[in-house]
């Protein structure tokens, strides 16, 4: 757990400073912060369910993603017809091998972020589901003001299509399928940095789009989305953590002293 948070502290150091880097380095600043937050989320994943779990899950994460990214580039679906450029480095069939980060690195936050929602597996499969794809309410937009990827057709939010989150639900909601049978016994308590990971996120891209890149509709799309998920989550948290004759009171900063 250690590492987990060093890389973590890492990734905060380095998100705060990728306003101030030059434009000519945003490409490799981009790619740096991907891995940083790769390795952070997959470093608290070994360390909260073990070497052999903790790699499963996120391995089964980054796979099923990125065999859904090489049917969507090749068929529209589920996601829309789209197209990635040469950005994210190299690529196997038209799809950057860094596009299995993307799932990878944010599915066991969203998962431990679900468990704090309720218990019964189902419906935390999904939940979780919704949760990565709020998540994607923010990326997208980016990605593809930055040229990273891009659809054709266009779309009503930000150049994207509504066919986009509907895939990311569906594959996501694949994806932590089959983590309740990997993962099912999972308790939340565990997860702190996970929910640190995704708390973080929601508020450091809606600070960033609304004061940095002039994009107050993603921060507030971006905001509501995630917010849904991590507010109470947060207060599930809090009122666990906080002792019997405090429980009502919200206590996030616990989160940062386990």
């Amino acid at each position: 757990m250690r590492l987990a948070r060093t890389l973590f502290g890492a990734l905060v150091a380095a998100q705060l400073a990728y306003p101030r880097i030059p434009a000519r380095h945003g490409v490799a600043a981009t790619r740096g912060i991907v891995g940083l937050m790769l390795a952070a989320s997959c470093a608290e994943a070994v360390a909260a369910r073990g070497r052999a779990r903790g790699a499963a899950l996120v391995g089964t994460a980054g796979a099923v993603g990125f065999a859904s990214e090489l049917v969507g580039v090749a068929t529209g679906r589920p996601f829309g017809h789209y197209t990635y450029s040469e950005k994210l480095g190299p690529r196997w069939r038209e799809v950057p091998l860094l596009a299995a980060a993307a799932w990878a690195m944010m599915a066991r936050p969203s998962w431990v972020v679900a468990g704090w929602l309720t218990r019964r597996r189902a419906a935390r499969a999904l939940l979780a589901a919704g949760a990565l794809t709020a998540w994607d309410v923010y990326l997208d937009p980016r990605m593809v003001r930055e040229g990273y990827w891009s659809w054709p057709g266009g779309g009503r939010y930000e150049g994207v299509p509504a066919s986009n989150f509907l895939g990311w639900f569906a594959i996501g909601s694949v994806v932590f399928g089959v983590w309740t049978l990997l993962d099912g016994d999972d308790d939340p308590a565990e997860g702190d940095g996970a929910l640190l990971l995704y708390g973080w996120t929601w508020i450091g891209e809606a600070v960033a789009n609304l004061l940095f890149w002039n994009r107050p509709r993603v921060a507030a799309a971006g905001g509501v989305a995630m917010g849904a998920f991590a507010m109470p989550a947060i207060a599930a948290r809090a009122r666990a953590r906080a002792p019997v004759g405090a429980r009502p009171r919200l206590r996030v900063a616990s989160l940062l002293q386990r």
